[in-house]
């Protein structure tokens, strides 16, 4: 198969979206924007680790454990060991998950369809017991409170404007990294995706690319960690339960799971629903479950998806009907 790194308008647009929220900090004071984005910013990164494995047809609920390792690593190493420098912890973050994944991997990744399914969520389940069960590491039911104000060349990033753009920083680390993964192996995801057995018995070396997809979702799980942790200035098992994960996939389904801006679109708008139906009391996850079946029955393919639908039915000009005298010429001819 061809190889090259092809990156769609999509993906172009996503990084622009999501870089452009570095402007407002500079623009608003207000903290409930401040919070909504930073909510919807860590949905992104979190959507799109579902995002990465989807292009495989591998619908997983690892991302909130390998957030939790991420997150917890970096809350772990800044309390006891005092590492506040916020490329150290990026780093942290992301490549705790990916040594995770890179030992589950081989365990996980021969599975498929409803069993790879139940697995992830199993693993999200052990990942509670871990937390709970190690106070001493991981502070049990009490969590790790006090997380330290990250710093970047001595400066520390302590006030709200400072999280959301660590938190943007971050978004934008990770749309990079899936558009650079998913564009440059998009065929091998396609085939794995569209018929795994066919692409095994063409020559495709399924295990290495579900791997490396594995990996990637990993470590952007990780990255997405840290910035949940950093604005809540804590770690808690709370965080990362696997009722978390159904957001996720959620926000991957209802936006476009083909896309990184489908993603992004997806987790922005239901984080600003969730923030908006919070205000309704006790009918709040109802209304919240019923716009996410409306948006499933109208759009199935997705917000984005059924728009390209659209812009693509109204580019087609119909064609001219044939009138008789017309259809006579043709029989003459």
């Amino acid at each position: 198969m061809m190889r090259g790194i092809r990156f769609s308008a999509g993906n172009g647009v996503a990084f622009l979206l999501v870089a452009a929220t570095a402007i407002v900090p500079f623009v608003t004071q207000n903290l409930f924007v401040y919070s909504t984005l930073n909510q919807a910013l860590i949905g992104i990164m979190a959507a799109i680790s579902v995002h990465v494995m989807l292009r495989m047809d591998l619908l997983t609920f690892a991302t909130p454990p390998f957030m939790a390792i991420g997150g917890y690593a970096v809350a772990i190493v800044s309390m006891r060991f005092d590492i506040a420098d916020v490329f150290v912890l990026g780093a942290i973050s992301f490549f705790t998950p990916t040594l995770a994944a890179i030992l589950l991997g081989p365990l996980v990744l021969r599975l498929r369809g409803t069993y790879f399914v139940l697995v992830t969520f199993v693993l999200s389940e052990i990942m509670q017991l871990v937390l709970f069960l190690t106070p001493r590491l991981t502070g049990g039911s009490n969590g790790l409170v006090g997380f330290p104000a990250p710093t970047v060349f001595g400066i520390s990033l302590s006030d709200n404007q400072s999280v959301l753009l660590l938190t943007t920083g971050l978004t934008v680390v990770a749309v990079v990294i899936a558009a650079f993964t998913t564009g440059y192996f998009r065929q091998h995801f396609s085939a794995i995706e569209e018929n795994e057995t066919l692409a095994e018995s063409l020559g495709l070396v399924i295990w290495h690319y579900k791997t490396l997809g594995f990996i990637v979702s990993a470590g952007i799980s990780g990255l997405a960690g840290f910035a949940l942790v950093n604005m809540l200035l804590m770690a808690h098992p709370s965080s990362f339960t696997s009722v978390t994960a159904v957001n996720y996939i959620a926000y991957t389904i209802v936006g476009g799971r083909a896309s990184l801006l489908g993603t992004a679109i997806g987790a922005a708008l239901l984080v600003f629903a969730t923030n908006l139906l919070g205000g309704q009391g006790e009918y709040s996850e109802g209304l919240y479950g019923l716009l996410i079946i409306l948006v499933v029955l109208i759009a199935k393919g997705g917000i984005t998806g059924s728009a390209a639908t659209l812009v693509q039915r109204l580019r087609v000009s119909p064609q001219p009907a044939a009138t008789p005298s017309k259809l006579a010429q043709e029989a003459q001819r």
